[in-house]
């Protein structure tokens, strides 16, 4: 396993991290438990959540991941060995279970990290995430930015002093950021400095051959700035598996299960990953294997969130670190994006 640095901090996480979203809806407890010992096999050291998790969240089953991890370090003893980050949840009408509706601002963020060191059973954080802005903007599936110019949010500064005022308290390690935009992440970097407090070390946004639109903005910030991407939906919730072309709906599959997330369902999305998953094969590679390495491989690319629903799933993701891409692959893979830009935003 290869091993990255978080940012401009000490911490030296694994190429591949650990996504965890489905514990406790598609997955038991024992389930995250086998699959936390198998990432630890592989040498994966990073560990992905969230306070909203699993998904889809709902008042029923919201923190069931984060309490799974905090059960399985009790009962293994291994929270040393792992990079932990978590997530606070961003506001939204469909999330007032959480916080009677959460925002951004000091008294949620200090609310929020106590219930997940509790579920946690943990002292403290690696890695705080703010889930998604307070603010309006393009996140989830939109590509167009509609601007507001009423609405209400959270000044950025004010969050950046909370998240300082954890830091010094011993709560969180370091904060990264999550779904958000050029504008933002500079914002972020830029409120930071001017209070001399810490900077975002990260930033979680979707990332696959279906949806490489983090290239057109952030990808430079990422560079300039020390803000890499910890990548999530590489596999386009399995679309690039090749699981669900040819009118497939395999039974427990996540886009058989909810069709909500219709982001990667849509008619351009299923004919980007029916050619990439063709061009996999004509080179003998697993298609979910090549569109995994195809992520892990950017230069701009901190860690490569993967999910699993199954021991197999993981250990097959896992092993996509072994796979090689050539240079022909490689320019094969651009004409395919030239046709499809961003099928999947």
């Amino acid at each position: 396993m290869e091993y990255r640095r978080l940012g401009r901090t000490d911490l030296e996480v694994s190429a591949i991290g650990l996504g965890t979203m489905t514990w406790g809806e598609q997955n038991t407890r024992e389930d995250g438990f086998a699959q936390m010992d198998m990432a630890l096999d592989y040498g994966v050291n990073f560990f992905d959540t969230a306070e909203m998790y699993s998904v889809p969240t709902r008042a029923e089953t919201a923190g069931s991941t984060e309490r799974i991890i905090g059960e399985w370090f009790a009962r293994t003893g291994n929270r040393e060995r792992v990079i932990l980050a978590t997530k606070a949840t961003g506001p939204g009408k469909w999330i007032s279970h959480i916080r009677g509706g959460p925002r951004l601002n000091r008294e949620h963020l200090f609310e929020a990290v106590e219930g997940s060191l509790r579920r946690l059973q943990t002292d403290v954080i690696d890695l705080y995430q703010l889930h998604w802005p307070d603010r309006f903007t393009n996140f989830f599936g939109k590509l167009g930015y509609r601007h507001r110019p009423d609405e209400v949010y959270t000044p950025i500064a004010e969050t950046v002093e909370a998240l300082d005022e954890l830091v010094k308290q011993g709560k969180i390690r370091h904060y990264g950021l999550s779904n958000e935009t050029p504008w933002g992440t500079m914002k972020y970097i830029m409120e930071s400095e001017r209070l001399g407090a810490p900077r975002p070390v990260s930033i979680q946004n979707p990332y696959s051959l279906l949806n490489r639109s983090f290239e057109v903005g952030l990808a430079e910030v990422a560079h300039r700035e020390d803000v890499g991407l910890l990548a999530y939906s590489p596999l386009a919730f399995g679309m690039l598996t090749g699981k669900y072309l040819a009118g497939q709906w395999p039974e427990g599959a996540r886009l058989s299960l909810f069709k909500q997330f219709s982001r990667y369902t849509n008619p351009q999305a299923m004919a980007a990953a029916e050619k990439y998953c063709a061009l996999a094969r004509r080179h003998g590679l697993n298609p979910a294997q090549m569109a995994l390495q195809y992520v892990t491989s950017r230069p701009f690319v901190t860690s490569n969130l993967v999910g699993a629903t199954s021991l197999e799933q993981l250990r097959e993701n896992l092993e996509s670190t072994r796979v090689e891409l050539d240079q022909a692959l490689l320019e094969e893979l651009e004409t395919l994006h030239a046709e499809h830009h961003y099928p999947a935003p």
